[in-house]
């Protein structure tokens, strides 16, 4: 529940703001909105990193390249353009993102869609690794590529090329993407939040060149414009003085700048060059609002934004302010956590955090932004200006120095933790730090001189510095307040009038924050500790088993991933799948008593208590198992093991807590039926479990069946018998070391010997053929999923042969689906499998349209289908298929929740720790003859579930 209400938060959050930048698969940061600050006068310009070669070539280009050896063997080949939709001309309305879509479908090197193929073949995945986004001021390719292969790496530059200078935009293929754009439209908007977005947007962007240049584009300007409109683009705006090359990765710096020079030096900019123009939000000296309904919202939420100006970090003063707002958001954070908590809080959810400016969407812009969701219209006004109340308490009272010295001791932690894994950063973690220096001149200094300059400003952040700068964020001009809410509830929400005035008047009865601490260890007495029976080592894949007196079994892998990390989960059968029928609801819910905290310590406590330590741990119940999960870094590893026997011996009780999230439960079921997506998922939920009472959502009657008794007395049964439980550690530890606190936190948990199974309850999907349409929306929208599935045997070998059915089923989807029908955007092809209670696998084919291609669409999908029944895969896709599953194996090989999650899987399924050496040889041996038999087998369609979502009208 706790999950669901905070997806509900965040998602009301980005409903006011802009939509992110359009992207081939996923999307960037989101955007803010406009003020003005004062800056410092003079300060200390902060030092590019000097391990970083930048470079120009004489068109213009910028080049920026760093070796960094994680992951081996890859690198990270990026092109920045300092383009985007405010380029447009009235008549190229959408035509920056239609660009970044041309670029996949023909180059002069690389005719139609080879570029994709070529890279499919060298293991490169479409969507998953290959990407593009458009936003209002940048496009941005991107291109993880091996290094081991001089000829694939030398390729990408080619790659990067084409796109930069060389796309064809072909006619034929241009109009063949119309309806790809169209139906990308569809899947991200067709619902309420694009329809509330519209009626927002020129509020917030103040009817500004943004406004009118949203990515996305004009759909009957896309459907028509002349092909010269978008070659005009092309030509106009992608030019070598917009551009930038960016790589960081495993290779040879000379090398690579060489390829750079030789790729790129013959691009040449135009003659009569157009300038690149520059836009910003004009300010407002009054507040702003908009109240906003539709028939869709599920919730009542409230927002009020302060604009700000704020430029990228270039100096250390821009440094020490971000470091300062971000220790404000902290605090802010906790503050409004602890209000949450209580039985009288008065909004479901709350928010207030600063977004300074870094690079994203609206350049130059930042704001402090609140959002309270509150139960009822009624209720609205009440909780926004709550969550105004405490803006006003920080800016006229300001924080207690045992707020900032609990904020500064989280950051520290994170600030320690960054630079011991300086070494084994991932080289994706580098590349936004250089394109935002090509974008925006921000700063781009060396690990060494950011943790040197974060250790020193830390220590001079005094709490007059805190609290200046938190004044400073609530701002009297430059304010936007709007509203969205149930179109049901119009008639309870407050006047815009009596809403401005009730924020006007929020800090007229602040009082300073009182401090809530606990100062107690989180373990009264140190147990008495056990002893370690038995010791085997599997010397194969580096693991070492150890069982305790207790019956408790510990699974070992030291590695050298991370120097900071040490990640662990543990299982016991069990889980919900015990509980009577009359108690499933309590049970299914007991999860509420690890969210209230532990022993003495409620969540806020909690979390101060562990300021400074980079230590979590908790617990967990499902339908089969039970255990503890967490992570810390070597240091704090005993911090991590006295949690995990505090949640075992000493759960917290807490009804307020308690109560609270049951009531906030309660109006997440009450309102969800209004969003046709929350409707879908419902029957979808039903439908799999085939109506079984323990599968079916959960309803209002069901909640008020959850008692808080049952639920602790649940929780404190699953816990109270520790002889079942498997605990696996994989991370930088000594074995011998860390065998005094296994002995100690794990071998003296509670012990029964139960010896105790999960039940199989028959929450299993109905036989034959199903079909079920839901009508709810009020768009022409349409979900489709189609799902094969049945029971099988379990095992490696079946499972990497539906693996192989799985990829290149995808690959067949999406080629008809979106590049030949252009009738989706991103249809997907997803596979789950399981081997307990029963084993099941489940292939579902799932895509967005519109209704008119409904049956033309599903019955292309199976066509697919039976192709892959007739012929089994082709020779060319099981080559995709070995070459991506075999470079993803490299990667994962070498982190840590790979092997938390392989060691898990293997132990619990009673299969053999050693599986994973033979991946290679399994993967390599599937042909395309068994895939034919497996398509057969797997594919036959005797139980198929069509599931349709369409609107009402």
């Amino acid at each position: 529940m706790k999950k669901n209400l905070h997806l509900l938060a965040v998602g009301a959050l980005s409903l006011v703001l802009v939509q992110p930048a359009i992207a081939q698969k996923k999307a960037p940061a989101k955007a803010s909105v406009a003020k003005t600050t004062a800056k410092p006068a003079t300060s200390t310009t902060i030092p590019n990193d000097p391990s970083v070669r930048i470079g120009k070539l004489p068109n213009g280009l910028v080049y920026y390249i760093k070796k960094n050896v994680e992951p081996k063997n890859r690198a990270e080949l990026y092109l920045g353009n300092k383009i985007g939709s405010l380029m447009e001309n009235d008549d190229q309305l959408g035509l920056a993102h239609f660009t970044e879509h041309m670029a996949f479908n023909g180059a002069k090197d690389f005719p139609k869609n080879e570029i994709i193929n070529y890279l499919q073949k060298a293991g490169v995945r479409f969507g998953a690794d290959l990407n593009a986004y458009t936003g209002f001021n940048q496009t941005v390719y991107q291109l993880p590529i091996p290094t081991d292969s001089a000829e694939v790496f030398k390729t990408g530059f080619k790659i990067l090329a084409n796109w930069a200078g060389k796309v064809t935009m072909d006619g034929k293929e241009i109009d063949n993407e119309r309806g790809v754009i169209i139906e990308e439209d569809r899947q991200r908007g067709k619902d309420a939040g694009e329809r509330i977005r519209k009626q927002l947007l020129p509020l917030l962007l103040g009817n500004s060149q943004y406004a009118k240049r949203l990515p996305i584009g004009d759909i009957q300007l896309l459907q028509t414009f002349t092909h010269d409109k978008i070659r005009n683009f092309y030509k106009d705006w992608y030019r070598p003085n917009l551009q930038s090359v960016i790589a960081v990765g495993d290779f040879d710096v000379n090398e690579v700048e060489k390829l750079i020079i030789a790729n790129f030096s013959g691009l040449t900019n135009p003659a009569n060059e157009r300038a690149r123009p520059y836009y910003t939000i004009p300010d407002n000296a009054q507040p702003l609002i908009k109240l906003v309904t539709d028939k869709e919202q599920p919730y009542n939420v409230a927002q009020v934004i302060y604009k700000q100006k704020q430029g990228p970090i270039k100096t250390e003063s821009d440094y020490k302010l971000q470091l300062t707002q971000s220790l404000i958001n902290s605090m802010m954070a906790a503050r409004l956590a602890e209000i949450t908590q209580k039985g009288n809080a008065p909004f479901l959810f709350a928010q207030s955090a600063y977004a300074p400016y870094q690079g994203g969407l609206i350049w130059d812009i930042s704001a402090l932004q609140t959002v309270a969701v509150a139960k009822t219209g009624a209720e609205l006004q009440k909780a926004i200006v709550a969550a105004v109340a405490e803006n006003e308490r920080m800016a006229k009272f300001g924080f207690t120095a045992g707020e900032l010295e609990t904020a500064k001791k989280k950051m520290e932690a994170g600030v320690e933790k960054q630079f011991k894994e300086k070494d084994k950063t991932k080289s994706a973690a580098l590349v936004q730090q250089y394109l935002n220096n090509f974008l925006i001149g921000a700063a781009m200094p060396s690990a060494e001189y950011s943790y040197e300059l974060s250790k020193k400003t830390l220590q001079n952040i005094t709490l007059a510095d805190i609290n200046t700068a938190a004044k400073a964020m609530v701002t009297k001009t430059n304010q936007i307040i709007v509203v969205q809410a149930p179109e049901k509830e119009k008639e309870n929400l407050p006047t815009e009038a009596a809403l401005l005035a009730a924020i006007k008047n929020a800090r007229n009865r602040v009082t300073p924050y009182v401090d809530n601490t606990v100062n107690k260890p989180l373990i009264a007495q140190a147990p008495k500790a056990g002893t370690i029976v038995n010791e085997t080592k599997n010397d194969k894949i580096g693991v070492t088993s150890l069982t305790l007196s207790n019956g408790v079994k510990v699974v070992l892998k030291p590695t050298d991933f991370k120097n900071d990390q040490i990640i662990f989960t543990s299982f016991a059968k069990g889980g919900s799948s015990l509980a009577k029928d009359d108690d499933f609801q309590s049970a299914d819910n007991a999860n509420l008593i690890a969210q209230s905290g532990v022993g003495d310590f409620n969540p806020t406590q909690l979390s101060k208590y562990l300021a400074g330590k980079t230590a979590s741990a908790g617990a967990y119940i499902n339908d089969l198992y039970q255990g503890f999960s967490g992570s810390a870094s070597p240091k704090d590893l005993e911090t991590a093991f006295q949690l995990i026997y505090a949640y075992a011996t000493n759960p917290r009780k807490d009804p307020e807590i308690f109560n609270k999230n049951i009531s906030d439960f309660k109006v997440i079921t009450a309102n969800k039926n209004s969003s046709p997506t929350s409707v879908f998922a419902d029957t979808v939920q039903a439908v799999m479990a085939n109506y079984h009472k323990r599968g079916m959502p959960t309803n209002l009657s069901d909640i008020d069946k959850i008692n808080l008794d049952k639920a602790y007395a649940f929780y404190k049964d699953r816990f109270a018998d520790a002889s079942g439980q498997t605990f696996v550690f994989v991370g930088n530890f000594d074995v011998e070391k860390i065998k005094p606190f296994i002995t100690t936190y794990l071998a003296s948990l509670p012990s029964l010997n139960r010896n105790e199974n999960f039940v199989d309850n028959g929450v299993n999907p109905p036989k034959g053929k199903v079909n079920k349409a839901v009508k709810k929306g009020l768009e022409d929208k349409v979900t489709v999923q189609l799902v094969f599935h049945d029971n099988y045997t379990y095992n490696a070998e079946n499972n990497v042969m539906l693996d192989a059915l799985k990829a290149s089923l995808d690959i067949k989807i999406t080629e008809r689906l979106r590049e030949k029908e252009s009738g989706v955007y991103s249809p997907g092809v997803s596979l789950s499998v399981q081997k307990y209670p029963t084993a099941q696998y489940f292939f579902t084919i799932s895509f967005n349209c519109a209704k008119a291609n409904v049956e033309k669409l599903v019955n292309a999908a199976l066509e697919e289908v039976n192709t892959f029944k007739q012929n089994g895969v082709t020779a060319e896709d099981l080559q995709k298929f070995k070459s991506e599953e075999l470079r993803q194996e490299e990667l994962s090989l070498r982190e840590n929740a790979f092997w938390v999650n392989y060691l898990t899987n293997r132990l619990k399924y009673g299969e053999n720790l050693d599986q994973v050496l033979g991946n290679t040889a399994r993967i390599n041996g599937v042909t395309v003859e068994a895939t034919k038999a497996a398509a057969q087998k797997y594919l036959n369609g005797d139980n198929y579930i069509r599931l349709v979502l369409l609107p009402e009208n």
